[in-house]
């Protein structure tokens, strides 16, 4: 794992409710040198959660009494750790949900194991990256500021909570001010090469954008579509 940059220490919890699945994704897991805690439903996840301070969760969704869905709710009340789904479900919805209630990636069953670890170190790699933003303050206009340095975006002088891929997105935009960034570019940059398959992940990203800096999300002013080719970031920008 050195060639990520990722720790011998990492620890990946497991939720699922079948055993030999646990058993199957923990031995690949460890072949590649993560430890590996399980958990087999809900509530013994969000416990484990505490006791284990895992680096990264793999969670099931159809699981009796309480769901991974559910469940990944409990986990965004008090974490902000890198959550993959499985499911056997295909449908876009519930991609769409998923994602929209936290989750960072969505792995469909069955699934190749690589895939998996593939998905896996991808995410960790995301979530560790040293920050590389510029230490630069930019008044987009009077409704809107952003400070890289800080992290923080003031949308009409009150201050809105991004979630690390959303403000990643942000970023590639307004360093491309101008210029229209392409799905494909959007997914290499913000996402990895692992997603180059993943076109909607930028188009549901974009939307939890737009409506927490658009006036009118279903008009833009800043985020705007170029229709089969990607997104820009309105200019000029003035720093």
């Amino acid at each position: 794992m050195d060639e990520i940059g990722i720790s011998q220490k990492t620890t990946i919890l497991v939720v699922d409710d079948e055993p030999k699945i646990r058993e199957a994704l923990s031995m690949n897991l460890e072949l590649e040198g993560f430890d590996v805690a399980c958990a087999a439903n809900g509530n013994e996840a969000l416990r484990k959660l505490t006791e284990e301070m895992p680096d990264l969760i793999i969670l099931d969704v159809m699981m009796p009494e309480m769901d991974g869905f559910e469940t990944l709710k409990k986990i965004r009340e008090v974490s902000s750790i890198p959550v993959i789904l499985l499911t056997v479900r295909r449908e876009e919805t519930d991609k769409v949900r998923g994602l929209e209630i936290g989750a960072d990636d969505y792995v469909t069953k069955p699934f190749s194991p690589n895939e998996l670890v593939m998905r896996v170190k991808a995410l960790l790699r995301r979530s560790r990256m040293p920050s590389t933003l510029p230490k630069t303050k930019i008044m987009v206009d009077e409704n809107l500021e952003i400070d890289f340095s800080r992290r923080s975006v003031m949308v009409r002088g009150e201050r809105v909570h991004l979630r690390p891929t959303e403000f990643r997105l942000l970023y590639h935009l307004v360093s491309n001010a101008g210029r229209v960034l392409t799905h494909e570019a959007i997914l290499h940059r913000v996402w990895g090469h692992e997603y180059r398959d993943e076109d909607h992940y930028v188009w549901l990203y974009v939307t939890y954008l737009r409506k927490k800096i658009e006036k009118d999300p279903k008009n833009p002013q800043y985020i705007l579509g170029e229709r089969g080719i990607g997104y820009r970031f309105k200019e000029p920008i003035e720093p």
